[in-house]
């Protein structure tokens, strides 16, 4: 009898062990957001040989750098980048001061709502509008203005604020490199100080882990008042070329995991497979029309023609944004993955 009652202990006990290892190994799941493939396969697999001081492919804390790019990567980039819209609320605001923006394009395109003209003013038109918006005040007085249009703002087709237009797997993929030594750059050719002004509440990543698109700026007193003052003039624009230029000035370290969208990433994956550490790049297309969005090579915004051509020809990983994801964005007013390094 004893035997007996000591078997059935010993079953029920491993029945348990099992039960709770199963619960544990699903509730462990890194990125539950992610579908399981090849993408989160290769992910995973990444970080585990990277950060295994037993493994040829070790890399030490101090070397693990990650760069992400914002828009169309970490938040919705459609029907317009953000920062967009966000200026072309900014010049209606600001018209009342500038009669001559009615017959001065891009901004009489943009006072007038006539989208075709402000469409063919192109990325010229788009900088004319950020420097009239972004600058001719201090930093303060622009992250102020931005947090305050952040606050309220909200996706057109969506119905909730750009700030939880962000995507759930990818906060998942911020909070699992960070979890694993990764320390986490935004680096976009989106404004600097725009970002800066949600970055950290968003993503988990503070201000000095951004690089973007800079102004021009100078020391001024205020008064008895030190403050820099943002000038209507471009410093440099974190796109193409410029991103790899900037993570060499700003980071002063090669990635050795880089994740983007477009054509305008592609030097930046380009820069992070030339180190001589194992490395890891990452595209997000996006694929899922019912979601989100289904737009490459031929779209204005976050094209990506080019990028699928090299992903093909260097092995990037290409995520499938309607089959790779489970869910594309957070709970609204939920993001448990802001804690960041």
């Amino acid at each position: 009898m004893r035997s007996s009652a000591f078997k059935q202990y010993f079953l029920v006990g491993l029945l348990i062990f099992f039960a709770t290892a199963a619960n544990a190994a699903g509730q462990s799941d890194p990125l539950p957001s992610w579908n399981d493939g090849a993408s989160k396969k290769a992910i995973i697999d990444f970080v585990a040989r990277v950060t295994n001081d037993g493994s040829a492919d070790f890399v030490p804390v101090e070397e693990r750098i990650a760069t992400f790019d914002n828009d169309g990567t970490l938040w919705t980039e459609q029907p317009m980048y953000v920062e967009l819209a966000f200026s072309l609320q900014e010049v209606e605001k600001m018209a009342p001061q500038h009669p001559e923006w009615q017959t001065t394009q891009p901004f009489a395109a943009v006072l007038h709502h006539d989208m075709k003209a402000l469409a063919a003013s192109g990325d010229e038109g788009m900088i004319k509008l950020f420097l009239a918006t972004h600058t001719g005040m201090t930093e303060e007085q622009f992250e102020a203005t931005a947090s305050a249009w952040l606050a309220t703002a909200e996706q057109p087709r969506f119905h909730r604020l750009y700030t939880q237009c962000v995507y759930q797997p990818m906060l998942e993929l911020l909070a699992y490199l960070r979890a694993n030594g990764f320390k986490t750059y935004i680096v976009s050719g989106g404004g600097q100080d725009f970002m800066r002004a949600f970055t950290q509440k968003v993503y988990g990543v503070p201000p000095e882990q951004v690089v973007g698109t800079q102004f021009k700026s100078q020391y001024i007193l205020k008064g008895d008042s030190p403050a820099i003052e943002l000038l209507p003039g471009i410093l440099s624009i974190d796109d193409g070329p410029g991103k790899p230029e900037n993570i060499q000035r700003f980071i002063g370290k090669k990635p050795i995991a880089a994740f983007g969208n477009s054509d305008g990433d592609i030097q930046m994956l380009e820069w992070t497979g030339s180190n001589i550490r194992p490395n890891l790049e990452l595209l997000v297309h996006h694929t899922d029309a019912e979601r989100e969005y289904a737009y490459d090579r031929n779209s204005s915004m976050g094209r990506l023609d080019k990028g699928l051509t090299e992903a093909a020809q260097k092995h990037w990983i290409v995520v499938d944004m309607k089959a790779d994801w489970k869910a594309v964005f957070p709970p609204p007013a939920h993001n448990p993955n802001l804690i960041g390094r």
